[in-house]
């Protein structure tokens, strides 16, 4: 009786975490946004429906099969999700590998400061003409 409690327990978060899901979709304004909504629904609610089957069976051949499918979501998730940003940003702006060009000629190492530098650059030299 306590097995199916908890079972049906984790397979109704499952379903709301699917649903809260959908409805941040629904409501977001561009694909990245959507993204970030889609990730509870891909890894959440697989991992609590791997939970529910492991109440409801114990340790047995379905529960093995089951965290097998969960490991090889939960591990393909990243990759998944770099490929549909990588996607979405080269139907917007053309090739991802297109970074835009240094102000001073030099080569832009991908350090974190390299952006706001750029930027620092320019106003400098807007300042300077």
């Amino acid at each position: 009786m306590i097995r199916e409690v908890v079972s049906d327990t984790l397979l109704v978060l499952a379903v709301l975490t699917v649903a809260a899901s959908a409805v941040g979709v629904a409501v977001s304004q561009n694909a990245y946004a959507r993204l970030h909504y889609v990730t509870p629904a891909a890894v959440v609610a697989p991992v609590l429906v791997a939970l529910a089957v492991f109440v409801t069976e114990g340790l047995d051949q379905n529960t093995g099969e089951t965290v097998l499918a969960l490991f090889f979501l939960v591990a393909a998730a990243p990759f998944l999700s770099h490929a549909t940003i990588r996607a979405a940003r080269i139907r917007e702006q053309g090739n991802w590998r297109d970074l835009p060009p240094v102000p001073d000629g030099g080569q832009d190492d991908g350090a974190a400061g390299g952006a706001a530098d750029r930027a620092a650059d320019a106003a400098r030299a807007r300042e300077a003409s």
